[in-house]
């Protein structure tokens, strides 16, 4: 079975979680860019707002071609308790007809993930995909390490390597 992570990440909790996750599983890894500047206050404010009302970006791989994988993680930050507008955007950009997904989000405040794992998942439905499990991991002042540790620990307790065969 093929795996896939695909990710984004503004301040490297998401990218230290997929790559952790990507090593553990053996799994191929695509980081989508925002082409869109998110860095400052008025643009992570904007940001944020653009997550709310879930505004397409423009991205880089603006699509991907997913038919050569059988599973297909999809990671993201949580902002307004939504999905980064990368992620909303490739999500429909793509066929996910037929896939099974697993979804994943950071979060630097405790209980903002469930409605961003929601709206993933609904997202995902509507273009033919299966989630097969989401989790999330809260990521507010934690060292990278940490996040390792807290990523491995999520694959041995959810079991992940069961899913991609790793």
């Amino acid at each position: 079975m093929k795996t896939l992570i695909i990710y984004f990440s503004a301040n490297g909790s998401t990218k230290i979680m997929a790559r952790t996750l990507a090593m553990n599983l053996k799994a191929d890894i695509v980081e989508i860019k925002d082409l869109k500047s998110r860095t400052g206050f008025v643009n992570k404010f904007l940001s944020s707002v653009d997550a709310f009302r879930e505004s397409k970006t423009k991205i880089s791989p603006s699509k991907l071609d997913l038919s050569n994988y059988d599973l297909i993680y999809i990671g993201t930050p949580t902002w307004a308790n939504k999905p980064a507008p990368a992620i909303i955007t490739l999500i429909d950009n793509c066929n996910w007809k037929e896939k099974d997904v697993i979804l994943f989000t950071t979060m630097s405040k405790e209980g903002s993930d469930e409605k961003t794992l929601e709206r993933l998942e609904e997202k995902v439905h509507l273009r033919g995909g299966r989630v097969v499990e989401s989790f999330s991991l809260l990521t507010k002042d934690k060292r990278p390490e940490d996040i390792i540790n807290d990523t491995e620990g999520l694959i041995q307790s959810l079991v992940l390597k069961m899913y991609s065969g790793a």
